[in-house]
């Protein structure tokens, strides 16, 4: 997860490494915009960091879970009210890229040359969808342990 302060200054970064351009476009109804175009040294950087095999685990930060763990001498009726919330939050964040597949459909239909960047979307997609229908899973059956045991 990346601040936009975050992502400006790494854009800046880049752009002093001559890996992207940028320039500034006017715009009639909204304050102008400044918009980045990856250069070649940019690109053969990217193809080298897609060729390089990435053999770690990437660390997680599960808040929830983190809560959930210590919640034993938190109030019942409080624990159940948040994850319910959290029920809610993860099943919309579920239909929401579930939607998204639409438009990688009809990306895919109207610009042919993106159909191998389509597969790989797609692919992108169907995880987070998977793991926000793994969420309300997990939070569901955690509601019903926290309803019959404690």
């Amino acid at each position: 997860h990346a601040n936009i302060s975050q992502i400006y200054a790494t854009l800046k970064r880049l752009e002093a490494d001559l890996l992207v351009t940028s320039e500034m476009v006017e715009q009639d109804t909204r304050p102008d915009r400044r918009v980045y175009r990856i250069t070649e040294a940019g690109r053969d950087e990217l193809i080298g960091w897609l060729n390089t095999p990435h053999q770690g685990l990437d660390p997680r930060k599960e808040a929830l879970l983190l809560r959930v763990f210590f919640s034993a001498q938190a109030d019942k009726g409080q624990l159940l009210t948040q994850l319910r919330v959290q029920h809610q939050l993860h099943e919309r964040q579920a239909e929401h890229y579930a939607a998204i597949g639409n438009d990688i459909c009809a990306t895919r239909e109207l610009h042919p040359a993106l159909a191998r960047d389509a597969v790989l979307w797609e692919a992108t997609r169907r995880f987070g969808e998977r793991i926000e229908r793994m969420y309300t899973d997990w939070i569901a059956e955690v509601i019903v342990t926290i309803e019959d045991e404690l």
